[in-house]
């Protein structure tokens, strides 16, 4: 056969590729593997009894919920078509940056996390989310936004001052993660006293002097309840999308459909509602008691047409692991707890996701 018979066949091999790998759609984007763009590499080597063919797969996030299921279909779509010897599949993420202004250089999405009401975990939450994001294979960092209440420090076991360079203070990694706090800043054991505009100012100073690296998520825990810190966040950078946390009982959902609703003005998405403390775990015989109520999040979640993200228990293995400076989800990735949080980071990843793709449609 020659060249330009070779070269025909291969062409016809592509096609046919490609028409297969367009009954593979993701459904929350309506669109087919090929026409979502997520075909990033279809290499083809010929043998003399078949192809080998090289495919690289480039979803939305690197903590796709659906990763596994577009990798079997694919591999199982491409094995199918005539004159495929073998399949070489990788299969990849890449997080969609912002457009504007107010986008962060290097940095893809802000996912900010709130309360409407403190003593919630929201901190807790935060953490261990963008901690299941890095496990995930994303790269990911941490700003402890929470100007007057900071815990960031503790809950990661972080004592080191940030240094500056060339006049950009750098973040003090931990467990691989880039983190930046006030409580870097403010004495120990002394209140801090700062009137709103400059606890917004602080904000703002952590998200524009400090020498991020490239990040595909920045994840900001945001001060309980609704004020000059979340309008800061809101007028200095383009925030993908919000978490909010509460417990199951009324008078925190009641202030959680607040904070919902500060974010719905503001024209954040808001990607979903986190139920925690949800029923206590006895450390001895692992049996659950309801102290703040159950189901109350997911109720409200529905009343409120926001998705929910996912239930955690009050377990004692989270509060250890908090005050020892080693989160649950860096210290015990096989604890229960540490799987709630991870399934919980890929539903808020696929939400920003699709949140993402919307505002570009």
């Amino acid at each position: 056969m020659n060249d330009a018979a070779n070269d025909a066949g291969e062409a016809g091999l592509r096609d046919r590729i490609l028409n297969a790998l367009r009954e593979l759609k993701d459904p929350d984007l309506d669109k087919d593997v090929v026409s979502a763009g997520f075909v990033k590499e279809l290499l083809l080597k010929r043998y003399p009894l078949g192809h080998e063919v090289s495919l690289t797969l480039e979803l939305t996030t690197p903590a796709c919920p659906l990763r596994s299921h577009f990798e079997s279909e694919a591999r199982r779509l491409v094995e199918g078509v005539a004159g495929v010897r073998s399949l070489k599949l990788t299969v990849t993420g890449r997080v969609q940056s912002g457009r504007g202004a107010k986008s962060l250089p290097g940095i893809a999405q802000v996912i900010a996390v709130g309360a409407g009401k403190g003593g919630v975990g929201k901190s807790t939450v935060a953490l261990n989310l963008a901690l299941s994001l890095l496990r995930e294979g994303a790269r990911v960092g941490f700003l402890d936004a929470d100007v007057q209440g900071p815990s960031a420090a503790i809950q990661l076991g972080l004592t080191a001052m940030p240094a500056v360079k060339q006049g950009r203070i750098q973040p003090v990694t931990a467990y691989g993660m880039p983190c930046m706090s006030f409580a870097f800043f403010a004495p120990v054991g002394e209140a801090t006293l700062l009137r709103g505009p400059q606890s917004g100012k602080a904000v703002e100073q952590m998200l524009r002097d400090v020498e991020w690296p490239e990040l595909d998520y920045l994840v900001v825990d945001l001060p309980p309840g609704t004020g000059d810190v979340h309008l800061a966040l809101y007028h200095a950078v383009d925030v993908a999308g919000a978490v909010v946390v509460s417990t199951p009982q009324d008078l925190s959902l009641a202030d959680a459909s607040k904070g919902i609703a500060m974010f719905r003005k503001m024209k954040i998405p808001v990607l979903g509602l986190v139920e925690n403390m949800s029923g206590f775990v006895c450390p001895h015989c692992r049996g659950e008691t309801d102290i703040f109520g159950s189901g109350g999040a997911e109720k409200e979640a529905e009343r409120l047409g926001v998705p929910f993200l996912g239930r955690v228990p009050l377990d004692v293995t989270i509060v250890r692991a908090g005050d020892n400076g080693k989160p649950v989800v860096a210290s015990q990735p096989e604890h229960e707890v540490a799987k709630i949080f991870l399934e919980m980071s890929r539903r808020v990843a696929h939400r920003a996701s699709v949140a993402r793709a919307q505002e570009s449609a």
